[in-house]
């Protein structure tokens, strides 16, 4: 995989976005578009590495969701890269984590059958 800058990685038709260390109303509009970016580009499977993520409100789901459903009106297999345990509990509450599949790496999330 290559780095196309400091946020983005591909590997062949799979890009790997890494997101911010907070995602909150003061940059998830950033998020949307970093996300759709990659999306517009076409390719087959997306994650959004959350790893390093501690903190997400309800402006970021809001983003992460909008981006999966324009993900899947493309074509494009979106899933998220979730450690943080206040993270994890923002997308179970909201039901995210029932829609979009979520992953412990970046490496599981790429190994997945869904990512095939």
């Amino acid at each position: 995989m290559v780095f196309n800058d400091d946020k983005v990685l591909w590997g062949g038709q799979a890009a790997v976005v890494r997101l911010a260390t907070e995602i909150d109303a003061t940059n998830a509009d950033e998020v949307r578009e970093q996300l759709l970016s990659v999306v517009n580009q076409g390719p087959s499977v997306l994650v959004a590495d959350m790893s390093k993520t501690t903190f997400c409100d309800s402006a970021g789901v809001s983003a992460l969701f909008l981006k999966f459903r324009r993900a899947t009106e493309n074509g494009t297999k979106f899933m998220l890269v979730v450690t943080s345990p206040a993270v994890q509990r923002v997308l179970q509450i909201t039901g995210v984590d029932r829609l979009i599949d979520t992953y412990p790496t970046v490496t599981e999330a790429l190994g997945s059958p869904r990512a095939d």
